[in-house]
């Protein structure tokens, strides 16, 4: 593919791939370090092409002008990873389902409200895979005050999520009876979460790094595989805006290559390796 290029797209230099790496840090707290240039250019080569840009000079120019503030988002959007299945992780939805939900159902049923958060949630799989743990130990809590925010920097995986179909390798991963009680299939193959189930998820775009307009406390959070782009002060700052962000007794899920080595000074204490639980 390379060769296919102009000779001036394919100067791709250290100072380009500086300048991505500012950019990256400045606009999502991503930190790209030097053994990502390579990545950086498979990934933003597309954009300088698809743009007509004639080199990656002028195309973060561009980026980086008040005409490119759109351009912008899709360089970031070339920039994130999003890998996702339903059900990853398989441990932090059976605690989910075993601890959080029992214990919270009661309450909501008398009236709180019940708030989980899927803090990365790419193209929807995590929190279409919680809103099926929480209606499976908890039937009716779509006619409740409960609710799932499902966030991600990225618009169009988020506009992805929100639609709630996926093709029949995507959803292998569901046990049967659960496809059965939540999905109904379409012609084409597909499958898409039907019924009461779909008042759960509430998709919005947000910046993690950014301000976060969100009233109130959840009882859960998932935020995984996400701090693994960040550096050490940006990682330390998001665990303790989470750990804020969970009522007392709530739990945070993180990656299964994550750790939250602040967790006792954000007030966060390891039940599991992967599991926090916010002290009272």
């Amino acid at each position: 593919m390379k060769d296919l290029m102009p000779a001036s797209e394919s100067e791709y230099t250290d100072a380009d791939f500086q300048r991505v790496r500012q950019i990256a840090r400045e606009q999502a707290g991503i930190h790209l370090p030097t053994t990502k240039k390579a990545l950086v250019y498979s990934r933003v080569s597309r954009r300088v092409r698809e743009r007509g840009q004639g080199s990656f000079q002028a195309y973060l120019d561009f980026v980086t002008s008040s005409a490119g503030e759109g351009e912008m988002q899709n360089l970031i959007f070339a920039l994130t990873t999003n890998v996702t299945s339903f059900f990853r992780e398989k441990n932090h939805f059976d605690h989910l389902e075993s601890v959080v939900i029992p214990h919270l159902a009661p309450q909501v049923r008398a009236g709180r409200r019940g708030r989980v958060w899927s803090a990365a949630c790419s193209t929807g799989q995590e929190p279409w895979s919680i809103a099926m743990s929480v209606m499976t130990a908890f039937p009716d809590a779509a006619s409740h005050d409960f609710r799932i925010l499902a966030t991600d920097i990225n618009a169009n995986v988020v506009a992805q999520a929100t639609e709630g179909a996926y093709n029949a390798e995507e959803v292998e991963a569901i046990p049967a009876g659960r496809k059965s009680q939540f999905m109904e299939p379409s012609d084409d193959g597909d499958y898409r979460f039907a019924g009461p189930i779909r008042r759960l998820p509430a998709f919005r775009v947000l910046n993690l790094n950014a301000s976060w307009p969100i009233q109130g406390s959840f009882s859960a959070i998932f935020c995984r595989n996400v701090v693994i782009y960040f550096d050490d002060a940006t990682r330390e700052r998001l665990w303790q805006r989470l750990a804020d962000k969970l009522e007392p007794g709530g739990f945070l899920y993180v990656g299964h290559s994550e750790r939250v080595s602040c967790a006792s000074a954000c007030g966060l204490i390891q039940v599991a390796p992967t599991i926090y639980r916010k002290d009272h």
